[in-house]
């Protein structure tokens, strides 16, 4: 005679929305328009950019400057 194997977790029978990450993901996938960030996640991403825009831009200033067409200079072939 073969045991029934037990079930973790009960996320499969539940219809209503409760705590349970399965459940928050289908929910949230049903309504997009009810689900935002936190004002801290937005906050945060925020500042992030800033730094991160600060820093390529720092990088760009200290970088050597290259000229993509010089002026061509009076030429000695003779």
């Amino acid at each position: 005679m073969t045991r029934r194997k037990k079930t973790r977790s009960l996320a499969d029978k539940v219809t209503l929305r409760t705590g349970k990450r399965k459940d928050f993901k289908k929910w949230r996938h049903e309504n997009p328009d009810q689900v935002t960030s936190s004002r801290r996640f937005t906050e945060k991403k925020r500042q992030q950019r800033k730094l991160q825009a600060a820093r390529k831009l720092a990088r760009q200033q200290q970088a050597p400057t290259i000229e993509v067409h010089p002026e061509p200079g009076p030429r000695s072939d003779d």
